[in-house]
């Protein structure tokens, strides 16, 4: 009799620790709030064994509702306009605001940090049995688990907003006082996403690489116009200075820890694939993919668009040299899925943008 009464018990508990097990592990291994949401809501429907789960997120600071991420057991939806997520009912909305549901076939747990950080919801078929408590204490278990992540993630990523503020406002000091002689085209960090895509580079490499692109010349302050602006042969001097210029850059990001996966990239950049570049003469898998992805859109860039002391080659002559180069200076890999994604209109529309 005893043993019938504690099996299914202890059944339900080890049921909760792996849910908080599962939990614990897509907190670790999620890096934005979006991407947290949409699988958590996966993983609701699989442990509550729910027809639908829901996650509602508030704005960090305006508390308006910004995001609602829901799973129906086929597809994952992300809604964030305006106009779709006007289809959150106001009973769901109540639930934001820290009112709890617990009805036959729809729970509602609001998310509470220090203050309401959005809500959580699973629901039920009409032919699907009635939710029990059981259900409810594992929806909370589910929200005591994911709250602090969320938030967590919204400070990190008010954080970036902030940095990547800073950065922009340090790239457009550099153009105004004319430091950079070579400042990337508005176009060239889309060029720069699609390639970093089509090499299946996740989410947050992506995001460094756009970092890299604005930073990579931070370095020009310390150097004199005269020698970035110079039109005829540089001394051995003057390209000593230029070469120092990656590692000048470095030097100066290096203090803000949160751009510290960007310096690699920025380091490396003039590295060449059979190892004769510089500064440390890296070769093949030693260059940070960002930094070799860097390297072939920067050498494309400055092949079209042309230098004082160099004439402008045609698109596609460009895309030869990519080629002719390939192996040498540039990773092949990287070569070859440039070479594939301008057989698309749109990529080579950006290219022909970058002039």
């Amino acid at each position: 009799m005893r043993l019938s009464q504690i099996t299914p018990m202890s059944k339900r508990y080890q049921l909760i620790l792996s849910a908080v097990h599962m939990v614990y592990r897509l907190v670790n291994s999620t890096y934005n709030v979006n991407e947290l949401s949409l699988r958590l809501t996966r993983l609701l429907c699989q442990f509550i064994k729910a027809q639908a789960a829901t996650i509602v997120i508030l704005d960090f600071e305006k508390k308006k509702i910004v995001l609602a991420a829901i799973f129906n057991n086929k597809i994952n939806i992300l809604l964030e306009k305006k106009n779709k997520l006007a289809q959150i009912t106001d009973k769901e909305r109540r639930v934001t605001q820290g009112y709890a549901i617990f009805e036959k076939k729809l729970i509602g747990i609001p998310l509470v940090a220090d203050d309401n950080v959005g809500a959580i919801f699973v629901r039920r078929g009409r032919k699907d049995p009635a939710f029990e408590d059981f259900d409810r204490e594992m929806l909370s278990v589910f929200a005591e688990q994911s709250v602090t992540a969320i938030k967590n993630l919204q400070l990190y990523e008010q954080q970036q907003k902030t940095i990547l503020s800073s950065i922009k406002f340090i790239d457009k000091l550099l153009e105004k006082q004319r430091h950079c002689a070579a400042r990337h085209s508005p176009v060239y960090f889309k060029i720069v996403k699609a390639l970093a895509q089509k090499l299946h580079m996740r989410e947050e490499g992506i995001d460094r690489l756009f970092y890299a692109s604005v930073l990579h010349d931070a370095g020009a302050v310390d150097i004199p116009y005269e020698i970035l602006s110079k039109t005829s042969q540089l001394t051995a001097e003057e390209f000593k200075i230029i070469r120092d210029l990656p590692a000048k850059s470095a030097a100066l990001i290096k203090p803000v820890d949160f751009l510290a996966p960007v310096l690699p990239i920025i380091l490396y950049q003039h590295e060449n694939y059979d190892g004769t570049g510089y500064p440390s003469g890296l070769k093949k898998e030693q260059i940070p993919l960002g930094a070799r992805i860097m390297a072939v859109m920067s050498a494309f860039e400055a092949m079209i668009g042309g230098r004082p002391y160099r004439g402008r080659l045609a698109v596609l002559e460009a895309v030869q040299e990519l080629k002719r180069n390939s192996g040498t200076q540039f990773d092949p890999k990287v070569v070859k899925a440039f070479c594939e994604l301008y057989q698309q209109k749109k990529f080579r529309n950006y290219l022909y943008k970058l002039k």
